[in-house]
């Protein structure tokens, strides 16, 4: 795979091994931007790699570096998640700018990269996220247009395909992995936003808690 080398100062060392993939939306008026943002020091934010429309991957921190994309967040009760994480950005303007569609091009370079990670890091399925998964309440990318359904297809996700029964939802969300500090609500609509994303209303009815109980299920399996 061929990356576009444009490092950022943003990082230190990793305490922890990687065991994690966290996908973000870059939320800013360009690429460019977005870049530009993540190199500047005064910022302190950065990403592994950033990923734009045309499919180019730019790479700005090495993978055994800890970059710093995560934030405040909490994942299967870790929470220095930018120590154990591989951070992509995907260039999209996100909730701030109209929630764009993401062009084919960039989603299966995106693809290609999460499974090379993947083998490279020995990283399973379940344990690829999007930032709103790991910081419900506070964030909310990569957002409801991002085609988890095409990375599940790929194998680089989980996507429940039949739903049956439920169970004790806050339990199921915490085996799942999510931090429930935010509140029911929260991170029922962050759970939405990946797994139901027609409808983010964080109410927990009937297709929502069978949903939770598949995903419970298929994080289980893994």
């Amino acid at each position: 795979m061929n990356f576009i080398d444009v490092p950022s100062p943003n990082f230190n060392e990793r305490t922890k091994p990687v065991s994690l993939i966290v996908l973000h939306y870059t939320g800013m008026e360009s690429g460019k931007a977005a870049l530009d943002r993540m190199r500047d020091p005064d910022a302190k934010v950065s990403a592994h790699y950033m990923v734009e429309e045309d499919g180019r991957i730019f790479r700005l921190v090495d993978e055994d570096r800890r970059a710093w994309h995560a934030g405040v967040s909490e994942w299967a009760g870790e929470t220095d998640i930018n120590s154990i994480s591989i951070g992509i950005e995907m260039v999209n303007g996100g909730h701030d700018f109209g929630l764009p569609d993401y062009p084919d091009r960039q989603i299966h370079a995106g693809i290609s990269l999460v499974k090379e990670i993947m083998v490279r890091h020995d990283i399973a399925a379940h344990r690829i996220v999007g930032h709103s998964d790991i910081a419900p309440g506070r964030k909310q990318d990569p957002g409801e247009k991002f085609p988890w359904p095409l990375l599940s297809e790929a194998g680089c996700s989980i996507m429940p395909k039949v739903l049956t029964g439920a169970g004790d939802s806050s339990r199921q969300l915490a085996r799942i992995g999510y931090g429930l500090e935010a509140g029911e609500a929260a991170v029922i609509k962050a759970f939405q936003r990946r797994f139901r994303p027609a409808r983010v209303d964080g109410q927990l009815d009937d297709e929502t808690k069978a949903l939770i109980n598949a995903v419970a299920r298929l994080s289980q399996q893994a």
